[in-house]
């Protein structure tokens, strides 16, 4: 049994922007780009990429990716994650989104830390947020804690909020997670999503309405989530200015 592995799950059949890990950002696709970020501080015979779709497949292989298959009616990222761990032992299993490019390696590091010290706890990451257009996105989930970072929310709709609907402060999850066997199973075993996990359209919402805490890990604000069209350009130019 490891103590952990990495695990990046990839769905072609996105609903925003489809074929969305094959996508080419700078020439490289996305996932591969994701896959590159976490070998730089990861043991690659740890880390593998959770797909359904054999052109995903081909593309790791060529690549030299390991790949675990899972099947086509998973109803999220993480239901994927869940199915491709019964392939793999694991005390813990890391999820690093395949959206996120240009994800910063250190990043990665400090939640492996903090499995360290926390290895029967669900981990996710989250950074400040400085700019209000982040605040007032959909696109976007806003985290809000408390003061020893555990979650107590987290939404869609820009919160914190104030009464006059002034920006003041907020925070905003970086899509890196790290899940106990235990809860990731317990996950899976829930036969739908949850009430406030289909409104919010945020998975981790699962885990807080089935009873399980989330202690959130301060990350960078360097992560770009590609999400729709307009976050492809926003991805290759922060590849192009970090030379990545």
């Amino acid at each position: 049994m490891h103590d952990f592995v990495v695990m990046i799950p990839a769905r072609y059949e996105s609903t925003r922007l489809p074929g969305k890990p094959l996508i080419p950002l700078c020439g490289v696709p996305m996932v591969v780009r994701t896959w590159r970020q976490c070998a730089q501080v990861v043991d690659k015979n740890l880390l593998y990429v959770a797909t359904d779709d054999e052109r995903i497949r081909q593309t790791c292989d060529e690549h030299g990716i390991q790949v675990l298959m899972t099947g086509s009616a998973c109803l999220t990222g993480t239901d994927r994650l869940a199915e491709a761990a019964r392939q793999v032992d694991s005390r813990v299993y890391i999820n690093v989104q395949g959206d996120e490019p240009v994800f910063n390696p250190d990043d990665l590091q400090a939640l492996i830390a903090a499995v360290g010290k926390h290895p029967d706890t669900i981990l996710n990451g989250v950074c400040s947020i400085s700019d209000e257009a982040q605040y007032r996105s959909r696109s976007v989930p806003k985290v809000v804690m408390r003061p020893d970072g555990r979650l107590l929310y987290m939404s869609r709709a820009p919160i914190p909020a104030s009464k006059t609907d002034r920006f003041v402060t907020a925070w905003r999850q970086v899509c890196a997670y790290a899940f106990p066997k235990a809860a990731l199973q317990a996950f899976a075993a829930h036969p739908a999503k949850t009430r406030l996990e289909e409104i919010e359209d945020i998975e981790i919402l699962r885990f807080i309405e089935l009873g399980w805490e989330v202690r959130m890990i301060p990350m960078s604000d360097l992560s770009v989530a590609v999400d729709n069209d307009e976050d492809v350009a926003v991805a290759e130019a922060a590849i192009r200015a970090r030379g990545l």
